[in-house]
């Protein structure tokens, strides 16, 4: 089945191109299937690809699959090649499974939408991009899914174009992303000029002996690849556009936030884990970025009331775990919150969107209240997707989160303080949701109420399957039991020789002692507890307490509740300066220099046609005049020389 790996990003690919270009006159549901087929064909291929190499050594489960040549020019070979092991499996099998109950989903979501079949052509296309970026063998055919998401992220973020928030947030996205691609782009540049290639295989097998551990390059490439990730899974300076994307669909938030977009920067930096682990400054980068990150996003998190904005600054924060792990050299363990996260995230903005599908479009959580009766099936997989995520025991979140704090106190006591903050944080502001939404008075406005109904199952079906994922997915990385750390395990080749790197130079994982996990995972247990006693204390106890609590410190929230200003800053630093700077070189060089010299030469041969044309009278008198006039000049010219 290794042969066939091609087929899975192409099924996806041939789903856009009928959907683009054939169904101009199919019924909706033809046109929905077709595009969740082709998703679920990539996820069928990749499951038997998955069977396959399970069934082979451990050492042995890296396979690389040559389509074609792509480039050739002197010593540069690019081929359009595959690489199969653990973690270009694990991410396949994330893409295409959670990508494929998306858009099932969609059939139920986006039904009426005037623009369904466009909808789809691009959600094939953006799962034709990942797939593409996740199996590449070389970075190079890894550079080109990685436009090509944020190309779909365009589209799909515009999805309205028609108003303007929407086409804003869309030109955000592709503009801020931009920024960290050009830093990818020239690590790029630095992998190819030391290496000679783009090869993935190549790069990482020559590493220690053509880049000096903790050297200039190996820095340099590294933090320039980071660049990259923090534009594209959201971190600190650069994920200011994510919060916006919530301008699309409810799916496109569900697909961008857990399975395809946001997780190309964490897949991206443990796939260069070896070079990483050469370089401890951008290890400790990383982490800080992604400790700093997780508790930063979680604190404005706690102050939002449009539920889908809730959920994308949460989405941030559990990146900013996810990066924290690497960071710290748990490659595995940020890998796995990725798969965790996947199941509970897709889960929440799913049925964030039942809920919207409920309440004719409403997002504001205090217009809510009380809706689990109403749409019971909706409460219930919304509530297990909170428990993933805050981390309740034995939900998957407990476990990869636990596992990712760990490590985290292993490194430094900082990231795990930071971990934990963030982590009591995240507990309080999801359950914050569900107790808004679900719980409670309710606040909906009458002429709502009355039409408050459940999903049709083609919605809630989906629902179930991630909350049943959401309870059991985190099963794999049972931390306490030797050997039933399956998921870890599986990837452990994968990332060996950054862990050697790491625990040559006394930077990687140390042995522990089953006490201290123990103790660990009972402090992670009750910070989650924490966070949802003191959500319901504030919430359904005493629902006046937070009113107060914000009359106390009425600066601090509304500083938290603007998001500390930061789009205002960025604003005033970044975007007013370059319109100034823009509006000086149209006034200054293209007004007065280039258009100068058109405009100048345009008058210039407009003068002097000007005196020419007065030689064409029309008069034969003033013709004949000219004619012995010139006859004259000649003939005295002659006689003079």
């Amino acid at each position: 089945m290794t042969d066939l790996v091609w087929l899975i990003p192409v099924f996806p690919l041939i789903g856009f191109l009928i959907n683009g270009l054939f169904t101009r006159k199919l019924p909706e549901k033809a046109i929905g299937w077709i595009g969740s087929l082709s998703v679920g064909a990539s996820f069928v291929v990749a499951v038997l690809i998955f069977l396959e190499v399970l069934g082979m050594e451990p050492g042995s489960r890296s396979v690389q699959k040559i389509v074609y040549t792509w480039i050739l020019s002197g010593d540069l070979s690019v081929p359009i090649g595959f690489l199969i092991d653990p973690l270009s499996l694990v991410m396949m099998l994330v893409v295409s499974g959670v990508g494929f109950i998306i858009h099932v989903y969609s059939i139920g979501y986006m039904h009426g939408e005037t623009g369904f079949r466009r909808y789809f052509a691009y959600l094939n296309l953006f799962v034709f991009n990942m797939l593409i970026l996740v199996s590449a063998n070389n970075f190079l055919l890894l550079f080109v899914g990685w436009e090509g998401v944020g190309l779909c992220s365009y589209l799909l973020i515009g999805y309205y174009y028609e108003k303007k928030s929407a086409a804003d947030a869309g030109k955000k996205a592709f503009v801020v992303n931009r920024v960290g691609d050009f830093g990818f782009l020239v690590g790029m540049f630095l992998i190819f000029i030391t290496f000679g290639t783009f090869d993935f295989t190549q790069v990482f097998s020559e590493a220690t002996a053509k880049l000096t551990q903790g050297g200039l390059m190996v820095t340099g490439i590294t933090l320039l690849l980071f660049l990259g990730a923090t534009g594209k899974s959201a971190q600190i300076p650069l994920y200011t556009w994510l919060p916006d994307a919530m301008e699309g669909p409810t799916p496109v938030s569900a697909l961008i936030h857990a399975a395809t977009m946001v997780t190309a920067g964490v897949y991206m930096v443990a796939r260069c884990s070896v070079l990483f682990a050469m370089a401890p400054v951008s290890m400790t980068t990383v982490a800080v970025i992604g400790g700093a990150t997780a508790f930063y996003a979680a604190t404005i998190g706690m102050t939002q009331f449009d539920i889908k904005r809730v959920l994308a600054y949460s989405t941030i924060s559990q990146l900013g775990y996810m990066f924290m792990a690497c960071g710290v050299g748990a490659f595995a363990s940020g890998i796995f919150h990725l798969m965790t996260h996947a199941f509970f995230k897709a889960l929440l903005f799913m049925a964030a969107g039942s809920v919207m599908h409920a309440m004719a479009g409403e997002l504001d959580m205090r217009k809510m209240g009380n809706l689990r009766h109403k749409l019971p099936q909706t409460h219930w997989t919304y509530l297990f997707g909170t428990l993933a995520i805050a981390g309740i025991f034995p939900f998957a979140g407990f476990f990869s989160k636990d596992e990712i704090l760990f490590y985290s106190f292993e490194r430094h006591m900082g990231f795990w303080i930071l971990g934990a903050l963030a982590a009591i944080m995240t507990s309080y502001y999801m359950f914050r949701s569900v107790f808004m939404t679900f719980y409670g008075k309710s606040r909906v406005e009458a002429d709502v109420a009355h039409h408050l109904h459940e999903s049709p199952p083609i919605m809630t079906v989906p629902l179930m399957i991630l909350a049943g994922l959401s309870l059991v997915g985190g099963l794999v990385g049972i931390p306490i039991i030797q050997g039933w750390h399956v998921f870890g395990d599986f990837l452990s080749p994968v990332f060996a020789p950054a862990t050697a790197i790491l625990t040559s130079n006394a930077h990687g994982a140390a042995h522990h002692s089953l006490a201290l996990e123990l103790i660990l995972m009972g402090m992670s247990l009750a910070i989650a507890v924490g966070g949802l006693l003191f959500a319901r204390y504030m919430y359904i106890v005493d629902p006046a307490a937070p009113d107060r609590v914000i009359s106390r410190i009425p600066e601090i929230h509304q500083l938290v509740y603007n998001k500390y200003w930061v789009d205002q800053l960025y604003d005033i630093l970044f975007v007013n300066s370059i319109v100034k700077f823009s509006r000086f070189l149209w006034k200054a060089f293209d007004d007065a220099v280039v258009d100068g010299i058109v405009n100048g030469l345009a008058r210039l041969t407009r003068g002097f046609g000007g005196v020419l044309r007065q030689l064409q009278s029309g008069l034969v008198k003033d013709y004949a005049l000219s004619i012995m006039v010139g006859v004259v000049v000649i003939i005295g010219y002659l006689v003079l020389r």
